[in-house]
């Protein structure tokens, strides 16, 4: 950073200044004197240039007005305080009525809401900021000389006459006294010089950053993270202080005070500037002869100091974090909302942004086409990192970590060179794919054990600033030494001593001069051609001959890329350009100068960035033109080509070359054009010379010029009004403006070309598809016959019907079937898929996709047909899969889908069983049975089916029936499954009807129900049975039916003998009250008879069937009576329609 001084205002009547504040959001200075004095002044930029924003841009005094309201002496002590606003005339008054004390110290909190005012006599009062009183107290035995509000508002800091400071709460108890560990072994009196809390409006440069600065009078200082930090940064400036405050952003803290001359007959002003870390950053020495307060202005760009009877003006050039790559300005800046910094890669030319948040970052520096960011790696390790980025902060190569501290860093096209101070480290970034076999190799060779010994090397005369061209590195020590370097071997070559300390280095693009701006901003220039060994060096360090040339108040410059004795340099608001040391006349500006190149200048205005860093203009990016290249084009334009020519001989430059070529082109001055390009080198244009020559039509080559300098709608014009349409389309083409092309070709009077007009409807269909205008992009493309983006069109607009006609309308086999097949199945639309991949003769592709989209019968049918072998394994693995994810009833169905219902009916007679294992929901259990019994019958259709269709000749149905279930029997392993898929659903629906039967009182019923469960014990517990059979007995009153129930029940092995007990118990109680005997006679009394089992059984009654006509269900071959079914409409067993 710079400072310099640049307005100084005179207070009337020479009143001594006591206090300036210079507001932050509005730009109001106020300043308090002797005599009652209070004004407030406003420092106003008044221009309509754009180059001139900023500091360049000239200060008026807009605002100079005298407040009323303190008229007291120096003697009188009224004790009035006044709350003024800018915009309202009226003003609050606060009185101190008590006439005891004087107010020594007041501050508003971070919003602005709140005022707290403090009394010598220990009196504290908390205002709002409309004048009322918020709450009051009196502190007792002390005398309060400062106070201060935390960045949250819930602290307050008072600090005593005698240096002490006391930490409040917002509500005036007291927590804790302050430690002070800046006044550690320090005696006799002194005072608080200033306490100042960066409230972090502007966020914070790094997490945990110090923010809290107490200053005593005799110079120390301590710099803290919280109110009671145990390890603060303390500062010994050696100064009499009187006033300190932070910078908008507290990165910078400035202490104003005094500083006795080595003479020691007078002080002297001072203004030191330090780091929140205590880093010193610069000194300015301040006129007059006391000075006693020091404010910043709201951007941190300008600092207002008051001394004696003035205000002095400085302005400030912050080291901002940034750098300048490829058309892209790089900064970072601090949010309030984050802890890390937000680094900006902005793309002037396209105008876009792209932002990366880095930790803790240290410094941006750019070369070329890439940007380096380096920041600390971890709080709690001492790792640094440093990340190569592109243009747009993508990252290039993995990160860098490095124990070496990188306070400074430069780049060249091929290396990055890191220096801490004690040392510096160095590797080569460049990627592989541009660099030539020969640098590969020297890369591989490169050894870097040598570096790595020398950063373990301590030194007593540090690093303060470091430079590198491609040849050359350049490392300037705190002493004033210079160590010159070779590269890429990083042999020292020689080193020369300077009288001062260097605070920046650059060296020209040829190596042969460096140049120099020391910590007070000026600036030299050093000449270090060798001239001796590394010997001679080091005995006489005179082998640099220094230039005469200096220059003060310099905070930025830059060499020319293209000339090494061309530069641009910064001075206070003004740009100078030097040519072999003569300077050009300035240019009023306070821009920082990206990229000298071409005689052109190219320069930013950062300051202005930095106000809204987050929307850059393009206003901001600035170019300016050199006097050599105005003057040329000067002269151009008003004397002519062949006087311009000998001035651009005398000063030659490949841009001025080239600006004589455009100009003799211009004029058709082949010669002297081609003259003018063979000196600028390029080779393009010598050719755009060469076939001008050769065309024989004056107007031709004024067209072809036209084309050259971009004015394609003069030079089509032209192309036209010589009847060539044809090089008017060339053109149009050329430019890609194919829809000017189409126009071109439908307002021909002759035939068209057909081929270039399906080109033109196509590129037009690209052009709209590219902006994704799917719909618009389908009227060109179906004009340009483009099948293979049509299909993208439509599958991007969803129209599978338009999607559908175009793979209907493909011949076979054409390339695209089996894209648009692939589109269909990623929509789940099967059936057209597996038409588009038949069609191009993909079997296995449209099995695939079946298997997909869990079509798995026309997988399976897709599978026979084409004599295809994996369907079978790849069912079976996908079946296992689900299985073992026990998606049991996703394998059934996969199963029925695949035909396989045999595989399906054994899965889901698993899923019964278990089912039917919890004994809880027999309705659940029956129809799951149903289910499985169903998938049995499929399977039993399926077998018929499949031998119909092999019959050959006239053979009977009923032969091909017997064929069928031959075959079953055959292949049927399980014959439980086929020949009793039945009966699980049978048992359940005889225990349902049953119970429902004994509900509804019809017992008789329910027993005789009952009595078929008996042949169903291996499906439902004998225990269940004989125990439903045992209560519906009972409530029919046959206690013969009972005890033979109970008997059973008692038999059963698999009772515990608890159980067994009461069932002997209950049987007791029963048969000592009613004879086991059968009261009526039943006609279930000869179940037990062979013939009674042969006899169907009604599944609506339960009683079996004697008739000879009963009804038969289709599905399940149940039988019912005839009376009983008429009052049903579906099936009681399989709930099949009775239609």
């Amino acid at each position: 950073m710079l400072l310099c001084f640049h307005l100084q205002i005179a207070i009337p009547n020479s009143i001594r200044l006591k206090c300036v504040s210079w507001n932050k959001n509005q730009g109001f200075i106020a300043c308090g004197g002797d005599e009652g004095l209070l004004k407030v002044l406003k420092l106003e930029t008044q221009t309509d240039d754009a180059k001139l924003k900023g500091l360049a841009a000239p200060s008026n005094l807009s605002m100079n007005q005298t407040l009323e309201g303190h008229s007291g002496k120096k003697h009188m002590r009224v004790g009035v305080i006044l709350c003024l606003s800018v915009f309202v005339t009226a003003l609050c008054e606060m009185i101190n009525n008590r006439n005891k004390s004087v107010v020594r110290s007041m501050s508003w909190n971070a919003d602005g809401e709140k005022i707290c005012i403090v009394y010598e006599d220990g009196a504290v009062i908390v205002g709002s900021v409309d004048g009322n009183r918020i709450w009051g107290k009196e502190l007792k035995g002390i005398q309060l000389a400062h106070v201060a509000w935390s960045p949250d508002s819930k602290i307050l800091l008072f600090g005593m006459a005698n240096g002490e400071i006391h930490i409040y709460d917002n509500q005036g108890n007291f927590i804790m006294k302050m430690t002070l560990h800046c006044l550690m072994n320090v005696t006799g009196p002194l005072s608080i010089a200033g306490i100042h809390w960066y409230a972090g409006t502007e966020g914070y440069i790094e997490p945990d950053c110090p923010c809290l600065a107490i200053c005593y009078d005799n110079g120390r200082c301590q710099v803290m993270r919280f109110e009671n930090d145990d390890n603060p940064i303390v500062i010994e400036t050696g100064m009499n202080v009187a006033s300190i405050q932070w910078n908008h952003c507290g990165s910078v803290l400035a202490i104003a005070g005094s500083l006795r001359s080595s003479g020691g007959d007078k002080d002297m002003n001072v203004l030191n500037f330090y780091t929140p870390f205590g880093e010193h950053l610069r000194t300015l020495k301040v006129p007059g002869k006391q000075i006693t307060a020091v404010s910043w202005e709201g951007g941190g760009l300008r600092i207002g100091l008051a001394v004696d009877s003035f205000i002095y003006f400085a302005n400030i050039r912050p080291d901002y974090k940034w750098g300048y790559c490829s058309n892209t300005v790089v900064y970072a800046y601090t949010r309030p909302d984050r802890m890390e910094y937000s680094v900006v890669f902005w793309d002037t030319k396209n105008n876009e942004k792209f932002v990366k948040y880095v930790k803790s970052l240290i410094s941006v520096t750019t070369c070329g086409d890439f940007c380096m960011l380096a920041a600390k790696a971890d709080d709690s390790h001492p790792q640094y990192v440093l990340v190569l980025c592109n243009s747009i902060g993508t990252p290039w190569t993995p990160n860098t970590l490095t124990l070496v501290n990188p306070l400074f860093i430069t780049m060249t096209k091929t290396h990055v060179i890191a220096a801490s101070k004690e040392a510096f480290y160095a590797w080569q970034y460049r990627v592989a794919k541009k660099l030539t076999a020969l640098e590969i190799n020297q890369v591989a060779k490169t050894r870097k054990e040598g570096l790595v010994s020398y950063l373990l090397q301590a030194t007593r005369d540090p690093i303060c600033c470091i430079t590198a061209s491609d040849k050359t590195l350049i490392v300037g020590r705190e002493s004033g030494v210079l160590q010159k370097y070779s590269l890429p071997s990083f042999t020292l070559l020689q080193k020369y001593s300077l009288s001062y300390r260097a605070y920046q280095l650059s060296l020209n693009c040829n190596s042969s001069r460096l140049a120099i701006i020391d910590m007070t901003g000026v600036l030299t220039f050093f000449d270090i051609e060798t001239r001796g060994s590394l010997g001679d060096a080091e005995e006489g360090a005179s082998a640099g001959d220094p230039s005469k040339f200096e220059r003060k108040d310099v905070w930025d410059m830059k060499w020319a890329n293209d000339n090494p004795d061309l530069f641009a340099m910064m001075e206070k608001t003004r740009m100078y350009v030097f040519r072999n040391l003569d300077p050009e006349e300035p240019i009023q500006t306070s821009g920082f100068i990206c990229n000298f190149e071409d005689l052109e200048i190219k320069s930013v205005l950062l300051d202005e960035i930095m106000k809204d860093p987050e929307r850059p203009n393009k206003d901001y990016l600035l170019n300016f033109e050199i006097r050599s290249l105005r003057d040329s084009r000067a002269l151009i334009e008003k004397v002519g080509i062949e006087d311009a020519s000998q001035f651009i001989e005398d000063n030659p430059h490949p841009r001025l070359w080239r600006l004589l070529a455009e100009a003799a082109l211009q004029k058709l001055e082949l010669k002297t054009a081609e003259q003018a390009f063979v000196r600028c080198k390029d080779y393009q244009g010598i050719e755009f010379v060469k076939r001008l020559g050769n065309l024989q039509s004056e107007a031709m080559k004024q067209a072809e010029v036209a084309a050259y300098f971009s004015r394609f709608e003069e030079a089509e014009r032209m192309y036209l009004d010589m009847d060539r349409r044809d090089l008017a389309i060339s053109l149009r083409i050329k430019l890609g403006d194919w829809f000017r092309v189409l126009q071109l070709l439908r307002t021909g009077s002759g035939d068209s070309d057909d081929a270039l007009q399906e080109q033109a409807y196509n590129a037009i269909g690209d052009y709209f598809a590219d902006r994704q205008k799917w719909l618009n992009a389908v009227q060109y493309y179906l004009q340009g016959r483009n099948q293979e983006r049509l299909t993208e069109c439509y599958y991007m607009l969803e129209d599978y019907e338009g999607l559908e006609r175009l793979a209907s309308s493909l011949p076979e086999n054409h390339k695209l079937l089996p894209d648009i097949g692939q589109m269909f199945v990623t929509v789940g639309m099967c059936d057209q898929a597996v038409s588009s991949y038949l069609r191009c003769t993909q079997p296995k592709a449209a099995v695939d996709a079946c298997v997909h989209l869990n079509q798995w019968n026309k997988a399976v049918e897709l599978a026979k047909n084409h004599n295809m072998k994996e369907i079978g394994p790849l069912l079976s693995k996908y079946a296992s899969h689900l299985l073992e994810k026990n998606k049991t009833l996703e394998a059934v169905e996969l199963y029925r889908k695949a035909h396989h219902f045999l595989d399906a009916a054994k899965l889901m007679f698993k899923i019964s069983d278990d089912e039917a294992k919890k004994r809880t929901r027999p309705l659940r259990v029956k129809k799951l049975f149903v289910l499985a019994a169903l998938l049995v019958e499929d399977y039993h259709a399926q077998v018929k089916n499949t031998q119909q269709s092999r019959a050959k000749g006239k053979k009977s149905e009923a032969t091909s029936a017997l064929a069928g279930l031959l075959e079953e029997d055959a292949s049927t392993s399980d014959s439980r499954i086929v020949d009793k898929a039945w009966r699980g659903a049978e048992a359940y629906h005889f225990f349902l009807l049953a119970q429902r039967q004994l509900y509804e009182g019809k017992v008789e019923a329910s027993m005789n129900t009952v009595l078929h469960l008996r042949d169903y014990d291996d499906i439902i517990p004998a225990e269940e049975i004989y125990s439903l059979l045992a209560i519906c007995s009972s409530a029919n009153r046959a206690f013969g039916t009972c005890s033979r129930a109970f008997v059973k029940l008692e038999s059963l092995e698999s009772l515990s003998s608890e159980q067994r007990q009461l069932y002997e118990d209950l049987a007791l109680e029963i048969f000592t009250k009613h004879s086991p005997k059968d009261n009526r006679k039943s006609h279930m009394d000869s179940t037990d008879d062979s013939t009674e089992g042969k006899l169907p059984t009604c599944i609506v009654t339960g009683r079996s069937i004697s008739d000879y006509q009963f009804w038969m269900c289709s599905v399940c071959k149940h039988c019912a009576h005839e009376q009983e079914i008429t009052n049903y409409n579906f099936c009681p067993l399989c709930h099949s329609s009775l239609t």
